[in-house]
């Protein structure tokens, strides 16, 4: 910006998610599964009153909304794209046209808010064909303003168009919603927002590294506008070309090769690297919090590459570079859940805290000392145990002497039991399978309640993973075993999927509550002891029925009894 005597402040520079904001359909990366059926119903004509854009933040939900006002009202009309050139294009573009509203619901809750609109709606449009209300955040609207707006959005006139865009949409009334066609936004994959953002540096001749855009699209979760913000912030601090270091300076973040060594420390049972490590990182600014976050995705990652090698597009955090594959083949899959079920348990620790670098000291330990311990349980050649062994095996010895003198077989003593080392006692991480519990629910389950909850468990994931990653990966590979009406048993792969689980259980009910609508508790069991349960519940039932059939075969008897009492009476069969 520059400043001439006597003028203010101009400002000359406009962020790059505003230079680069989708101006066509093509320009939305990712979500082609809206913009193809859009530009079908624009060019058929066939395009609806009212729509609701669900999503994610930053994945083009305003940008999708104002493209569609000016394709529909383009003067070249009906075309699948907008021209961009005409003067409806335009006015719409810089938001000359007073025909295309466009308004926060954050800051027009009211129901007056709505009354403007619904006695402005039934005028004409000025200057284009159609008038489109863009309402962006509709879900803060208050309910009182939505039943103000339910009669206009069930009959408007046939030169309007309601536009609602939010991230929340189970907060929108279903009276509001069914009146809607709904189109969600989903997150965007890292591959399209780099490719996106390298059309950006080469139109702006921009030197960026390789590494530095993938570790941009990695931080932006899934957003192009947090992407672009990110890029903007690292080319601001860069000198002449963006670097992996920028990025990571900017963002919090943690290198991937720094998160390998500490890992292989760990691994390696070398604490004084793996702390070393650690001192530096926090020594140089980064967020302990953050490095936590990153470490259990690293690790979340490490676990899928392991399963699943050739699924690179998977991994969330991770490059697939030759140190990271050389550490799958080295890590076991046992040690990576260990290891992260002590980091969740850390990260939860932290949250409370004005100490955080301790506990992750204390969790670096943990999962570097347990390898430790699993050695000498597996080895346990010291000399305490060489000693128990010689003195068993005098005992042995005279025993079997003992049998030979004996012309008779006599009964001996039960020898002593060999003496065990004592097994560690479950920690805060094992999880105790509450059977009575899941007893209680197969005895109160619903078939159709339990079919209701898997057709909206693959929506309910989509909600949790961008509501809270570490939650939905917890629950990811898990699916709902038997429903009540208000409890939940859902199975899952291993039991320390389940001991994880209940770290974020109150985040994960709250999101399924508002998908389905319905308030659940959820009792995890692992799939292996959920089989045994089901089978014996379902012997148990049988057995039941058997018995009740008997009873009621044989109501005389039964009658009989009461009168004379079991003493006097005798049965005989015929």
């Amino acid at each position: 910006m520059h400043r001439d005597k006597g003028e203010t402040f101009i400002m000359t520079y406009q962020a790059l998610y505003r230079v680069w904001r989708p101006k066509t359909f093509q320009d939305v990366v990712g979500q082609t599964h809206i913009t193809k059926t859009l530009q079908n119903a624009i060019v058929q004509e066939k395009f609806s009153h009212a729509y609701i854009f669900s999503g994610p933040r930053g994945t083009g939900k305003t940008s999708a909304a104002k493209i569609f006002a000016k394709t529909i009202n383009c003067e070249q009309a009906p075309v699948k794209e907008p021209c961009n050139e005409c003067a409806s294009c335009r006015g719409i573009q810089d938001g000359s046209i007073s025909d295309i509203i466009e308004m926060d619901a954050a800051s027009n809750t009211s129901v007056e808010d709505i009354r403007e609109i619904r006695d402005k709606v039934k005028y004409a449009a000025s200057s284009v064909p159609y008038k489109v209300y863009i309402i962006d955040e509709v879900h803060m609207i208050s309910t009182n303003a939505f039943n103000a707006l339910l009669k206009t959005l069930e009959e408007p006139p046939r030169h309007v168009v309601f536009i609602l865009a939010t991230t929340e949409p189970y907060k929108i009334p279903l009276t509001v919603a069914s009146r809607c066609q709904r189109f969600d936004f989903k997150p965007i994959s890292n591959k399209s927002i780099a490719e996106r953002m390298r059309t950006v540096i080469e139109a702006e001749q921009i030197a960026v590294s390789d590494e530095a855009l993938e570790t941009v699209a990695l931080a932006a979760e899934g957003g192009m506008r947090d992407a672009l913000s990110i890029l903007d912030q690292a080319i601001s601090y860069s000198d002449e070309r963006v670097k992996l270091e920028d990025v990571l300076a900017v963002t919090g973040g943690v290198a991937q090769g720094i998160l390998t060594e500490i890992v292989q420390a760990m691994h390696d049972q070398d604490v004084q690297k793996a702390l070393s490590l650690l001192d530096e990182l926090i020594q140089n600014g980064k967020d302990p919090a953050r490095f936590v976050y990153d470490l259990i995705y690293f690790l979340r990652d490490l676990l899928l590459y392991k399963s699943a090698p050739t699924l690179e597009g998977i991994l969330e955090r991770a490059m697939a570079d030759e140190d990271f594959k050389q550490l799958a083949g080295t890590v076991s899959e046992d040690w990576i859940q260990s290891a992260m079920t002590h980091l969740n348990q850390c990260q939860q620790e932290i949250k409370w805290t004005t100490s955080p670098k301790v506990f992750i000291e204390i969790a670096i330990l943990t999962i570097t000392n347990k390898g430790t311990r699993k050695e000498e349980a597996e080895n346990p050649a010291d000399s305490e145990t060489v000693t128990r062994l010689a003195g068993r095996l005098e005992q042995l010895e005279k025993e079997l002497a003992a049998l030979k003198e004996s012309p008779y077989p006599v009964k001996q003593q039960a020898p002593a039991p060999e003496p065990r080392r004592q097994k560690p006692r479950a920690g805060k991480n094992s999880y105790n399978i509450p059977y009575e519990k899941i007893r209680g629910v197969l005895d109160a389950a619903e078939k159709p309640m339990l079919k209701e909850v898997q057709s909206q468990w693959a929506s309910f994931l989509d909600k949790l993973k961008s509501t809270s990653p570490p939650a939905h990966a917890t629950i990811q590979d898990s699916k709902p075993a038997a429903a009540s009406s208000g409890a939940l048993v859902v199975q899952f792969k291993y039991e320390i999927h389940c001991s994880l689980f209940l770290d974020n259980q109150d985040t994960v009910e709250s999101v399924l509550t508002s998908v389905t609508g319905r308030k659940w508790t959820i009792i995890p069991i692992p799939v292996s002891h959920w089989q045994e349960l089901r089978n014996e519940y379902i012997s148990r039932q049988e057995q039941s029925a058997t018995k009740e059939e008997g009873q009621q075969e044989e109501p005389l008897v039964e009658e009989a009894r009461k009168l004379v009492g079991d003493e006097l009476l005798e049965i005989h069969d015929q």
